[in-house]
Parts: structure tokens; C-alpha cells; sequence
């Protein structure tokens, strides 16, 4: 279930979002497809992350950090506060390109950045795999549609 709804998030999604405003309404294809990635990949992902962080926190904890230890379940909320906060302002991608783009910049860094950390971890599971792989994707789709914003 976890690694359907990350693919849907960071790839099915921001594609067939990004196909059909082009269709519609049309734009530069980077800045196009660069605010669907903002949305749903850094918006809808770690507003979603920051929930299941805040309801289920020993999911996290146990799952994917692999700690035992019920005193990282306070770790895992703050993380979970952080994953919506930084969700929370990448909604507003398609609504307000320039504040989306700004607003993902730090959403998309962080998943970058967590991405790259997990690539060399060894004995990753397949949802721990298909994060660390998507998390690079999103970081990258955001960061070429920044640029393309620029260019364009």
C-alpha cells in the first residue's frame, strides 16, 4: 500500500497532471511539470507522511528508521511536524507558481537530501527503497522545473 501511494505521488500523478494542464492550458513543459511535482510530490507526500508520522509514529520509528526505542516516537512526531509544514506551503504550487516553486524549494531539498542518505544504506526493504528512489526524482523534477522557471 505505502509504496503504491508514493509511486502515485511522485510519478503517476505530477505526469498526468502536468499532461493535462499542458493540454489545457498549455506553458513551458518544465514549469509546467515542475509545479505538479511541487504539489504532489513534496506537497501531498509529506503532508501525507506528516500524518502517518502523527498518528502512527512508531511506524516510522521501527519501520523505516529501525528503532525499537519508544523515546523515538517524540522524534517522529517532530518530524511529522515538519513533514506537514513543508508540505503544507508546496500545495499552493499550481495555485501561485512563483510562491509554489519557493514554498517546494525546501521540501524538495529535504527529500533530495534523504534520498541521497538512503541510497547507500544497505538492507533497505522495498517502501524504504521505492522512497529513497523517489525522493531523488521529486528533487530533481522540482529543482529542473525551478530552473526552467528561470529561463523560460
Amino acid at each position: 500500500m505505502y509504496s503504491a501511494l508514493v509511486l502515485l505521488q511522485t510519478l503517476v500523478l505530477p505526469l498526468v497532471s502536468g499532461l493535462i494542464h499542458l493540454v489545457v492550458a498549455g506553458g513551458h513543459p518544465l514549469v509546467v511539470f515542475g509545479i505538479w511535482w511541487a504539489f504532489w510530490g513534496v506537497g501531498t507526500r509529506l503532508v501525507v507522511a506528516g500524518i502517518s508520522q502523527l498518528a502512527n509514529p512508531a511506524r516510522t520509528a521501527q519501520g523505516i528508521l529501525g528503532i525499537e526505542d519508544k523515546g523515538a516516537e517524540q522524534v517522529v512526531h517532530e518530524l511529522g511536524f515538519a513533514n506537514l509544514c513543508l508540505g503544507a506551503v508546496a500545495l499552493v504550487a499550481p495555485f501561485i507558481p512563483a510562491w509554489g516553486y519557493l514554498g517546494a524549494l525546501p521540501g524538495a531539498l529535504y527529500l533530495g537530501l534523504a534520498g541521497f542518505r538512503h541510497v547507500a544504506k544497505r538492507g533497505k526493504g522495498r517502501d524504504e527503497t521505492v522512497a529513497t528512489w523517489t525522493d531523488i526524482v521529486v528533487f530533481a523534477a522540482v529543482v529542473t522545473g525551478l530552473v526552467g522557471m528561470l529561463v523560460a
